[in-house]
């Protein structure tokens, strides 16, 4: 098996339509090309695309795996049942807390890790357990996307219910909408744009 003494975190992160999955994608490719072992996985609330395979907004595609996103423990027995020396987490922001110590379970048995995520919230306040994964990442991509309001640059994601600004006190992570009848979206925008209502109670 492939081994560096010297086994690194690479943590992608930006807003949303910031080409966060792109560019993991890009980087897995090439590590194919270089015959690394690769594995990809995603948290299992992320159901954009069928669970054999994480696309980007560009159509490009690659093999991924759906694992818990209540047990990140799974991606480091995916790694060792494969062999894989480089682990992709595609949405790492949705995994529960132990993803931290996975990704060092990972890296202290030699294996490279690539994480992607949201910086922030659709609120503007550090999402789960990204801050920690930026600070023990040896590497770190700041991606930034394009405001749908004035076409600056974006770093934030809105959220919107019902075409209106989501409350402060909304769910953190909604599958499906707040609700049956609720049309949630999102969409990139810069601070000056980007907005959130008062809390609903209180």
């Amino acid at each position: 098996m492939f081994y560096r003494t010297d086994p690194w975190l690479h943590v992608i992160v930006g807003c949303m339509s910031s080409g966060k999955t792109d560019e993991l994608l890009r980087l897995l490719r090439r590590a194919e090309i270089a015959r690394r072992r690769v594995v990809l996985v995603r948290p299992d609330i992320d159901t954009r695309t069928p669970a054999e395979y994480a696309e980007s907004r560009s159509h490009a595609r690659f093999p991924s795996t759906l694992v818990a996103r209540s047990d990140p423990g799974q991606v480091l027995a995916l790694a060792r049942e494969r062999d894989a020396d480089m682990v992709g987490i595609e949405e790492a922001e949705f995994f529960e807390p132990g993803i931290v110590e996975t990704v060092e379970a990972l890296r202290s048995s030699g294996r490279h890790v690539i994480a992607t995520g949201l910086n922030l919230d659709f609120a503007g306040r550090p999402f789960n357990s990204m801050p920690e994964l930026l600070a023990l990442a040896d590497e770190i991509t700041t991606l930034t996307a394009i405001c749908m309001v004035c076409g600056e640059t974006a770093t934030r994601t809105q959220r919107l219910v019902n075409g209106l600004p989501a409350a402060v006190d909304d769910p953190l992570i909604v599958v499906g909408g707040l609700d049956r009848a609720a049309i949630e979206t999102y969409e990139a925008r810069c601070t000056r744009h980007h907005e959130v209502a008062p809390a609903r109670n209180g």
